[in-house]
């Protein structure tokens, strides 16, 4: 990769990552839900006019993968990070990546290699550890609502997979366009005092929101199909593993959080294990 590129993959992973201290931080004032519907409208109203509209079986095809992977994934996952610290939030999100390897073998009849069996089984590990950490006993709902989010995460990616060729910017684009409306009325049936947030909501909180919507989302993921598009996947992936080290120095360092023995232990086994899923080549690489 060209050293620009290099910082580009590099920038990917601290934007995404940056993105759940901000979520944090806002989260103090908006509710959960409602937060990623300001997100997703933003990144909606922003990135919409650049893409063409899909056909109409696309868009319905695209409004069930909106509410598996996108509207019910980010409720749950960022319902479960307001009762977490973000650095322990985003080490069991890491196993977005074992359940996509499971979701593939079970329903597009992928291969399950050694490999994939060793970093699932250290990835889970981890976060079972994790999830014994004493200061943890009163949050366990909340881990298991991000733990809920990842599988989520996992089969909307199938469904993506089924959906064939449609392009990233265009994906992201109407998955933002349609996961808007789905996370408001969601956030309507179950959370409340909307109107007191939005009317008591500082610049700071804004500017979360902001960040949310235009870095995170609209930035984030256009340098990411950027490299994407240059690159194999191979070469690009193994950038993210650098999203958790930001979130969770972030945390130590911004929001004064505390990285216990035990969830550093938890951490460094999960994000092993996600490792050896992504970087280590399969048996049929070996052979070409």
């Amino acid at each position: 990769m060209k050293p620009i590129d290099v910082l580009l993959a590099i920038s990917v992973a601290m934007i995404w990552g940056g993105g759940f201290l901000f979520a944090k931080v806002a989260m103090d004032h908006f509710p959960p839900i409602l937060l990623m519907a300001f997100r997703f409208g933003l990144a909606a109203v922003v990135l919409v006019w650049f893409v063409p509209r899909p056909d109409n079986s696309i868009l319905k095809r695209l409004f069930w993968i909106t509410l598996i992977s996108a509207s019910i994934q980010y409720s749950l996952t960022f319902t479960g990070l307001k009762g977490l610290d973000a650095s322990t939030a985003i080490i069991v999100v890491q196993l977005e990546v074992p359940f996509a390897v499971l979701c593939a073998w079970v329903f597009l009849k992928d291969r399950l290699e050694l490999k994939h069996v060793i970093g699932i089984g250290l990835a889970f590990l981890g976060v079972l550890l994790i999830a014994g950490e004493p200061q943890l006993e009163n949050n366990l709902a909340s881990m298991l609502m991000v733990v809920a989010g990842a599988a989520t995460w996992a089969v909307g990616q199938v469904m993506i997979k089924a959906l064939g060729q449609v392009g990233g910017f265009v994906l992201i684009a109407w998955v933002a366009v349609l996961a808007s409306p789905q996370l408001l009325l969601s956030s309507l049936l179950f959370e409340d005092d909307h109107l007191g947030a939005i009317r008591n909501a500082d610049a700071v909180v804004w500017a979360a929101v902001v960040y949310l919507g235009l870095v995170m989302t609209a930035l984030g993921y256009a340098i990411w199909y950027h490299l994407i598009g240059k690159y194999s996947v191979n070469q690009v992936m193994p950038f993210l593993l650098l999203l958790p080290v930001a979130t969770v120095a972030g945390g130590v360092l911004l929001l004064d959080e505390v990285l216990t023995p035990r969830i550093a232990a938890g951490g460094v086994l999960a994000i092993t294990g996600v490792a050896i899923i992504n970087l280590v080549k399969s048996a049929a690489d070996r052979r070409t």
